[in-house]
This record gives C-alpha cells, structure tokens and sequence, in this order.
C-alpha cells in the first residue's frame, strides 16, 4: 500500500512578505504600533500656538470597550470618536495628555480626519490611500501620514 503525505495548507502567496510591502530578505517586518499624521489645520491651543504633527497608536480591544462605559457615549453616541480617539492619539505637537477635551477642540476637518486614519491603521493595516490624478486619470497611492497632499 502506498502512502502519501498528509494534506496541508497551501501557503499564502504574500506568507513570506513582510507586513505592507516586499521584502528582498523574506523575514518579517516587526509589528508597527505607532504612526505619526500631519492634521490638516492643526490644534490650536490655549497660547494660540498651531499644532500639526502628532502620533496614533494602534487600538486594543479595551480601547473600544471602555468607551462604551462612559456616560457621555451613553447620552450620544455621537461622543463615541471622541473618547476611541482620544484614547489612542498620544501626541499631537507638544503635547502628550491628550484627552476627549483636547479632540473636541479640534476643527471638524481634523477630527474627520483622524476618524479615517484610525479606520486606515486599525482596520487595513497601513496609511496609504488609492488615488486618481483629475488632469491625467493615472491611479497611484498616497501616504496620508506624512506631509501635505501635493508636497514632498
């Protein structure tokens, strides 16, 4: 009787790929838990000094729980992106106590768009995004992280 091996999975064709790009090394890229963004306005603090840059790290599931628990999120939900955000924003220029206060402070353009890069680091793994050129009709990708649309 002849014997055969036993069944296993094919491997994933990227399997051997560092996480969000290829790699000539076929070894891992660590775990990326932090991305910085450049806010499209900035958060103007009490001193009426302009802060674009900042830092988000990756959310836990307890980031999504604990929110629920609060009261404000209770009454509106609504009030929910500001806590998660809050939550997982550690610094936006030179400050790192970043609370709900802090968000809700924010223009509404920069809260929309730290709601998207939330969505882009949490749920797809990476910070770029795919865009059509209007003149030309070319598609490429762009990083939201870093710089303004349109700068180097």
């Amino acid at each position: 009787m002849r014997r055969t091996a036993p069944a296993q999975a094919p491997e994933r064709p990227d399997a051997h790929l560092p996480a969000g790009g290829s790699g000539r090394s076929g070894q891992r890229e660590p775990l990326r838990t932090e991305f910085t963004f450049e806010l499209p306005r900035g958060y103007v603090d009490d001193a009426g000094v302009v802060h674009h840059t900042g830092v988000m790290r990756l959310a836990t599931a307890r980031d999504e729980l604990v929110p629920l628990r609060d009261d404000r999120v209770r009454e509106n939900s609504a009030y929910l992106s500001v806590v998660l955000i809050a939550r997982v924003v550690t610094r936006i220029g030179t400050i790192d106590d970043i609370h709900p206060g802090i968000i809700e402070d924010l223009f509404a353009s920069d809260l929309a768009f730290l709601q998207d890069f939330y969505r882009r680091i949490n749920a797809e793994g990476h910070t770029r995004a795919a865009v059509t050129c209007p003149s030309c009709q070319e598609e490429f990708a762009v990083n939201l992280a870093g710089g303004r649309l349109g700068e180097s």
